[in-house]
């Protein structure tokens, strides 16, 4: 292979994994260390709450670069997260409603930063959230992080 094809070839595969869907992950029972490497030995940099939503941007062995909802990125180890989803209010007082409309009625209304659980996407950009207090209703998409 000559090497301008060699190039091409790097390039259209840099794209694809680019183009891939977005990986979220949720901080597990504990809280998660977010290091500057991926080793123990790096700098701690943050503390991550527990069912905090983190994206997935490279897996490295045991170790996973994320970024989370400030758009902060640092490596953690994999066994401290899940595949349960949950995601964070981007605004305050979104209106969660009661059927995936816009004219829907509201069943609660959650501050920004709010955890939210995922239950299921809905057509249309809605996905069905819970609240830790049992309330269940939609969002739009674009209404949070971790999706």
């Amino acid at each position: 292979m000559t090497f301008p094809r060699l190039i091409a070839a790097l390039t259209m595969m840099l794209a694809a994994a680019g183009s891939q869907a977005y990986d979220f992950k949720t901080v597990g029972a504990n809280p998660v260390i977010l290091y500057d490497a991926p080793s123990t030995k790096g700098g701690k940099l943050f503390v991550v709450p527990r069912g905090a939503p983190l994206e997935v941007v490279l897996a490295y062995g045991e170790w996973l670069k994320v970024r989370d909802v400030n758009g902060e990125l640092a490596w953690t180890e994999a066994k401290g997260l899940s595949a349960r989803r949950n995601v964070i209010v981007k605004s305050a007082n979104l209106k969660v409603r009661a059927t995936p409309d816009d004219a829907a009625s509201t069943v609660f209304t959650a501050d920004k930063g709010v955890l939210l659980e995922l239950s299921e996407t809905a057509a249309g950009g809605w996905i069905k959230v819970r609240h830790r207090d049992g309330l269940i209703g939609y969002v739009k998409n674009s209404e949070v992080w971790g999706i």
